[in-house]
């Protein structure tokens, strides 16, 4: 089993997001579009002082990054 996802604050996220290689497209209201050009990906994530640990697994998932290598990018 993998250890939980860390708590994190959706602008955190962005930033996290950023340095791999995500731009900041736009934001409306409380959530920050980023995209990937090199992949196509695009990523929707709450400006949240704390992202619910399901939205997190969520967000993981569409950009295909494991919980476990998420957890390595925070250490």
């Amino acid at each position: 089993m993998s250890p939980k996802p860390a708590l994190i604050s959706g602008k955190k996220l962005v930033k996290i997001f950023q340095a791999l290689g995500y731009e900041k497209v736009t934001q409306k209201g409380s959530h920050i579009k980023v995209k990937n050009y090199a992949t196509g990906s695009v990523i929707i994530i709450p400006d949240h002082k704390e992202l619910d640990r399901w939205t997190l697994k969520t967000i993981l998932k569409q950009a295909d990054i494991s919980e476990e290598d998420f957890n390595n990018i925070l250490r």
